[in-house]
């Protein structure tokens, strides 16, 4: 059976840290491939400054193109707002039975699953790879045998950081792959 990580987010817009992540989980976790699952609207966060989907999935495939383990998948597009990871899954069991779901999150995100619908079947039916985030400490959390710490580097950048410099005009070609980086000049994103 296919190992599939799943890589959920807004990608708003999609950096080199969300790629080296899941390059890594590739690379280092027996994940076949990485799905990069663009959400329309999570749920816990605010979307006022939320890209139109359309420029984010873009961005996603731009960004993700010349790593063959990689894949843009729009089911959330699809799926009633917000979006909700137990209907994801749902779904994504009924389209590809030949896959196994493996969920990507931060160590920000594991400390609270309890929040999210359905949290407990999530939990009893998909492995869930956590990779570090600084100020977030796991070891000390009551985490079910599902639940796998993973050895990841420690990529500490954020997605608000890199729209706020763009904002003041800084030029960011290292932040973001270059065909993003290019996709968001032509575009005149998020000025």
């Amino acid at each position: 059976m296919k190992q599939i990580g799943l890589f959920f987010g807004s990608f708003n817009p999609i950096h080199i840290g969300h790629l080296a992540l899941a390059n890594y989980m590739c690379e280092f976790e027996d994940i076949d491939e990485v799905w990069f699952v663009v959400s329309p609207q999570n749920p816990f966060k605010d979307s006022s400054e939320l890209l139109d989907t359309r420029h984010r999935v873009e961005m996603v495939m731009l960004a993700t193109e010349h790593y063959s383990k990689f894949k843009v998948e729009e089911i959330e597009l699809e799926l009633p707002i917000p979006s909700y990871t137990i209907d994801t899954l749902n779904e994504l069991q009924k389209r590809y039975s030949d896959c196994f779901f493996n969920i990507i999150m931060g160590a920000d995100n594991i400390q609270s699953i309890n929040r999210w619908k359905d949290a407990d079947m999530i939990l009893s039916n998909y492995c869930i790879l956590v990779y570090p985030r600084i100020g977030f400490d796991t070891s000390d959390l009551d985490l079910p045998l599902s639940v796998k710490i993973t050895k990841a580097p420690t990529i500490e950048m954020a997605s608000t950081q890199i729209r706020d410099w763009i904002k003041q005009g800084k030029q960011l070609p290292y932040f973001v792959s270059h065909p993003v980086f290019e996709y968001i000049k032509t575009q005149e994103l998020y000025k």
